[in-house]
């Protein structure tokens, strides 16, 4: 130190200023912390990782790259839990009995029309078959009125003879 030191004495207009200084206001900083540019290749990761994220990138939905043939649909076939419910769904078909009548009448039916009066027909005799049910012109024609039946027991009591039995 050169030369001798004032007194102590506020007084004298001489503050002595603290060894410790601590900043009253916090100062900006200007521009980038020194070494910057060295820590870039640690910022290209979350660069990277937030271009993966990006909803811009576009769907990763993958892409048919050869052409394919179009898918034929097939039409549902009902399933029917009995012969019975089929044969009564068969029966309540408006199509079918409204093609049955023109064929009746001789009115002339379409190709689609012929195919599925056919195919109908067919499928009712089958599930006839199946039932036991058979047509009753049939049944007229095969069973005479003179001749009993084994099934009607009317018929059997009455083709009785009493003086059989005497």
């Amino acid at each position: 130190m050169i030369g001798i030191p004032k007194s102590n004495n506020s007084s004298d207009g001489y503050r002595k200023k603290s060894t410790i200084t601590q900043p009253t206001k916090v100062k900006k900083t200007k521009g980038k912390p020194a070494g910057s540019r060295h820590s870039i290749a640690t910022s290209d990761k979350a660069i990277v990782s937030e271009q993966k994220k990006d909803p811009r990138v576009g769907s990763t939905k993958k892409i048919e790259l050869s052409p394919n043939k179009p898918k034929v649909i097939q039409p549902k076939v009902k399933r029917y839990a009995t012969p019975a419910k089929e044969l009564a769904a068969l029966e309540a078909d408006e199509r079918l009995a409204m093609l049955l009548d023109k064929y009746d009448n001789d009115e002339a039916l379409s190709k689609d029309d012929v195919q599925y009066l056919e195919s109908k027909m067919a499928r009712h005799k089958i599930l006839c078959d199946l039932l036991g049910i058979t047509d009753e012109d049939d049944n007229d024609a095969k069973n005479t009125p003179d001749l009993p039946s084994e099934d009607d027991p009317l018929k059997t009591f009455e083709s009785i003879n009493i003086n059989d039995f005497k």
